[in-house]
């Protein structure tokens, strides 16, 4: 597989704190790729350099090979390396499938003035979008709900649509900020299937934080373990779980919390 996304020595420094320090790592075309490490190790900043919300101090990020950081976040987005939010950034007075339209913006022919007047380019991509919108809730299987108020999802529905929110830009790498999060079982191994199905079915390379570490052994081809804004380890499930230094940076917990 080719490498697809590059990220090279970044660094990112608040003042005299380093929250990331000269990491390393690359992502291959289709892999599923998680981070983790501890609480305060960095992840959530790695993530926002990534999708370029936050500026690198020094170093590089790059995708297929063109250098991505420090650009504004839309740009990043409209290149095809998407952020989904922990706290999965929805309209809450729109339903579902109003969300997920709304979402195609990023893919628009017609400008917002356009949009307004109801020209012949935003009818349209209007018409496109609807049927783009139609496909992702086939895809995820969310057709229940496709009518249904954001305002009104329990947790595991809200985290799907914040992955058709992802879905609706066309991304080519997807990054997913804790996916898992307040899941119950049957939700995460539900919310596992559909990543995979992503990957899988339509050719998304995902790059994921999360603290489940349980689901994180189950889904990832690789992980790479920060600690203190650094990179410890990088390998397969089963190398990162027999790593003497993860163990030792996930001391105080037990050893369950990293899935042995």
């Amino acid at each position: 597989m080719e490498t697809i996304l590059e990220i090279k020595n970044v660094t990112k420094r608040f003042g005299g704190l380093t929250a990331v320090n000269d990491v390393s790592f690359s992502v291959k075309a289709g892999e599923i790729l998680s981070v983790i490490g501890p609480n305060g190790a960095g992840k959530s900043t790695l993530f926002k350099l990534i999708s370029s919300f936050l500026s690198t101090t020094s170093g590089e990020v790059r995708l297929s090979g063109e250098r991505i950081n420090n650009l504004a976040p839309h740009a990043v987005a409209r290149k095809g390396v998407v952020r989904t939010f922990q706290e999965t950034t929805i309209f809450r007075s729109m339903t579902v499938r109003e969300n997920i339209i709304v979402s195609h913006h990023l893919r628009s022919n017609a400008s917002l003035f356009g949009f307004f007047l109801g020209t012949r380019a935003a009818r349209s991509d209007e018409a496109v979008f609807g049927e783009s919108a139609d496909a992702i809730i086939d895809f995820l299987g969310i057709q229940a709900i496709r009518n249904e108020l954001a305002s009104t999802l329990p947790q595991g529905h809200l985290r799907a649509l914040g992955m058709a929110i992802g879905l609706a830009t066309n991304p080519k790498v997807l990054l997913l900020d804790e996916p898992f999060a307040g899941m119950n079982h049957d939700e995460t191994m539900h919310m596992v299937d559909l990543v995979r199905r992503l990957r899988d079915e339509r050719g998304v390379t995902v790059l994921l934080v999360e603290h489940d570490m349980p689901a994180v052994m189950k889904i990832s081809d690789r992980i790479v373990v920060l600690n203190f804004g650094e990179k410890i380890a990088e390998g397969t499930p089963q190398e990162i779980q027999n790593n003497n230094n993860v163990i030792e940076a996930y001391l105080g917990s037990e050893d369950a919390a990293i899935g042995m």
